[in-house]
C-alpha cells in the first residue's frame, strides 16, 4: 500500500480507507460515488481529463444543471438486478451513486473515489434542479439532511469493511478551495499515473462556473 502521509479527516482534505490498493491495470474498476449533486460529474470529468477511460452511454445529455454532462451509464440504475455489464467497466471509471454501492459484486477489484460536499449545498443544488424541471421542491431540508447523514455514515462503515474496495474520500468544496493540493492527493491515489495539469483545468472551469452562479444570485 502506498504511503499516505497527508491523510486528513473531515472535509479539510482527502482521506483514504482500505487495505491494499489494486494496481493501475485493465482489471480494476474505478468507481466515482457520492450523493446526487455532490460533485460526482466534475470528478468524472477530472479523471477523464487525467487519462482514464470513462464508461458512459451519453443518454443523459448536458443541461443547465450539468453543462459538461452527467457521465452516466444507464444500466447502473439497475445494478441490484443486473451486474453483467461490469466486465465492460474493467480499466475504466463509472459513476455509481452511494445508494447502489452495496450491489457491486465482490468478484471484481475496485478503486472508489467518494465525493463529499457541504450538506446545505447538496440540498440547495438538488432543490434548484427540481425547480428547473418543474417538480415539487418543498421538502423538509432538516429531515433530508439527517437522512443523508445517516446514509453516508452507514456507507462509510460498509466501505471500511470491503477488502476489494479501497476508497478515497474527497471534498468537492476542498477541491475548489485548494485545487492543487487536492488534485495531488487524488493523483497519489492513482499511483501518480494521471495528468494532474489536465485535471486542474477541469477544476478551474468548475470554479469559474460557481463564481458566475454566485454573482447571478446577488
Amino acid at each position: 500500500m502506498p504511503s499516505w502521509s497527508f491523510v486528513q479527516s473531515g472535509f479539510a482534505g482527502a482521506r483514504a480507507i482500505g487495505a491494499d490498493w489494486p494496481p493501475m491495470d485493465h482489471e480494476t474498476i474505478t468507481v466515482v460515488s457520492g450523493l446526487p449533486r455532490s460533485g460526482t460529474s466534475m470528478m468524472m470529468k477530472m479523471l477523464e481529463a487525467g487519462g482514464l477511460a470513462v464508461l458512459t452511454d451519453n443518454l443523459r445529455t448536458a443541461d443547465e444543471d450539468n453543462p459538461k454532462g452527467y457521465f452516466e451509464f444507464e444500466r447502473v440504475k439497475k445494478l441490484a438486478q443486473d451486474q453483467s455489464w461490469l466486465s465492460e467497466a474493467k480499466g475504466k471509471v463509472v459513476k455509481v451513486i452511494s445508494a447502489l454501492l452495496r450491489h457491486l459484486p465482490a468478484t471484481y477489484r475496485y478503486r472508489v473515489v467518494f465525493m463529499q460536499r457541504e450538506m446545505a449545498e447538496v440540498l440547495a443544488s438538488q432543490r434548484q434542479m427540481l425547480v428547473r424541471r418543474g417538480q415539487p421542491a418543498d421538502g423538509d431540508d432538516a429531515k433530508m439532511a439527517d437522512a443523508f447523514r445517516r446514509h453516508l455514515g452507514d456507507v462509510e462503515k460498509w466501505l471500511a469493511q470491503q477488502s476489494n474496495m479501497p476508497t478515497l474520500f474527497i471534498s468537492y468544496n476542498a477541491i475548489l478551495q485548494h485545487p492543487a493540493e487536492e488534485t495531488a492527493r487524488l493523483n497519489q491515489f492513482f499511483d501518480n499515473a494521471l495528468d494532474a495539469a489536465a485535471m486542474m483545468e477541469v477544476v478551474d472551469r468548475a470554479l469559474h462556473r460557481q463564481r458566475r452562479e454566485e454573482r447571478e444570485r446577488l
